[in-house]
């Protein structure tokens, strides 16, 4: 399968910090893949996926996406092909969760523009998608943190892009809403679109994953398919502690036997 995301050789560190966050990170993601890069906290997940978006421009390698230099695109076309679910997202203005949705229409929406009748039915089937459709006039200040965490999602689907990045999108979450998002994109991904997820949670990665980055001072440690990734030497690599693997009627279970 080709590859939609390509790293090649990619070093960057932060300005005024001596120290990189990558030195040489070679990773490819294949295309239509529900991929997970997995690893403790601190090892530079947040920073792949900011260089992946263009938020972050690496020192030295290359980025292709779909094919071509990320530095190819223009904000507009990255806009409509990369959509990011931050893990925390300040919201300035009481928008309703329709207005919210419909920021994710900016990229085909002129700057004086105002959303026509077919950005407002885009986004309404966002949030269909998402499972919130019913909140579409309530004030996005008011919802729960899983609430407005579906929401975030389903302005990113309003931008109808390719690849759908999200970053750590179940942490702080209950067992329900944790469950509700990760159903949520594993319809998406099975429409089409390639979904790269990081978190800390090897139990939700083996959920949902067909590819999985194990990731570990800015280092991949391994790359591929769960079933060959997930082992308890790997993980045990990956965050530096014991780790144990078990297989539940085909589903793989990771847990430290100290915790």
């Amino acid at each position: 399968m080709d590859a939609i995301i390509a790293l090649e050789d990619v070093r960057f560190a932060y300005r005024g910090v001596s120290q990189y966050v990558f030195c040489g990170l070679d990773l490819s993601i294949p295309d239509g893949a529900f991929a997970v890069i997995l690893g403790p906290n601190g090892t530079g997940k947040t920073t792949l996926l900011h260089l992946i978006l263009g938020y972050q421009r690496p020192q030295h390698g290359k980025i292709y996406l779909a094919g071509e230099l990320q530095e190819q695109y223009t904000r507009r076309e990255m806009s409509r092909l990369v959509g990011l679910v931050p893990q925390d997202e300040a919201v300035a203005f009481d928008f309703s969760v329709l207005e919210y949705t419909l920021l994710g229409r900016a990229p085909y929406i002129g700057p004086l523009d105002m959303p026509t009748d077919d950005d407002v039915r885009i986004a309404m089937e966002a949030l269909e998608i998402a499972g919130v459709a019913h909140l579409c006039m309530r004030s996005i200040i008011s919802l729960s943190g899983g609430e407005r965490q579906l929401v975030a999602i389903a302005r990113s689907l309003a931008q109808q892009p390719r690849i759908l990045l999200l970053d750590e999108p179940t942490a702080h979450l209950d067992l329900s809403n944790r469950n509700r998002i990760l159903c949520v994109l594993r319809t998406l991904n099975r429409q089409g679109t390639t979904v790269v997820m990081s978190t800390h949670d090897p139990v939700a990665a083996a959920a949902v994953a067909d590819f999985v980055v194990l990731m570990r001072d800015g280092k991949v440690v391994e790359a591929g398919r769960p079933e060959d990734v997930f082992t308890a030497e790997k993980l045990s690599i990956t965050y530096g502690v014991p780790v144990q693997v078990l297989r539940l009627e085909e589903q793989l279970i990771a847990f430290n036997p100290l915790s």
